[in-house]
């Protein structure tokens, strides 16, 4: 799989049930299923989550793969609402490559994983409110 169709993992306000899932995912996905992060752990945001990469840590959330057609237009609307843009200093999010764990079968995948900015960790390591069960559904 080329980084460029790499499916993504989400935490936050993109698992169903939450505000952003139907209105970016509805209609583009060919599947989503459990799965979680290791080495990481969730932060609470305003009105998100933050993961910060740190080992030790579990993140949970789902797997998505986006249908063929929709790849592109889904990553840049992914994209648009993490803020992220490739290599700007102010972005509050990573979009990184990194192994998720299918909770299904415990198979690793390679995902897409919006992940907290280096700035952004540091300032959520040092004052920020750690959701212990590294599940956003339980906060």
């Amino acid at each position: 799989m080329t980084p460029a169709s790499l499916p993504f993992f989400v935490y936050g306000t993109l698992r169903p049930g939450e505000v952003n899932h139907d209105v970016f995912l509805r209609g583009r996905l060919r599947s989503e299923e459990p799965g979680r992060l290791a080495g990481a752990l969730l932060y609470d945001g305003p009105g998100y989550p933050y993961a910060v990469e740190e080992a030790g840590g579990t993140v949970a959330g789902e797997l998505l793969t986006p249908r063929a057609d929709a790849y592109a237009e889904l990553l840049a609307a992914l994209d648009e609402l993490e803020e992220y843009t490739p290599g700007h200093p102010r972005n509050l999010y990573e979009r990184v490559a990194r192994e998720v764990i299918r909770a299904a079968d415990g198979t690793p995948v390679r995902a897409w994983v919006y992940v907290a900015a280096p700035p952004v960790a540091a300032r959520l390591r040092a004052r920020g409110k750690l959701i212990e069960s590294g599940d956003w559904l339980l906060r």
